[in-house]
């Protein structure tokens, strides 16, 4: 009988540290720009096309 609610408590920690560690490695200010970076490039491709019409 504690075998399968060790089983659960491990699952239920491991998919807390897996969300976690998604966590981090979106929100990490290091990587703001990389995700940010797209945006502006479009946003600075779409000017240069107005420009120029």
């Amino acid at each position: 009988m504690i075998l399968p609610e060790i089983a659960y408590l491990a699952f239920t920690i491991v998919l807390a540290v897996v969300m976690a560690g998604i966590m981090l490695y979106y929100f990490n200010p290091k990587r703001k720009n990389e995700v940010e970076e797209p945006k502006y490039r479009m946003l600075h491709e779409e000017e240069k096309i107005k420009h120029h019409e």
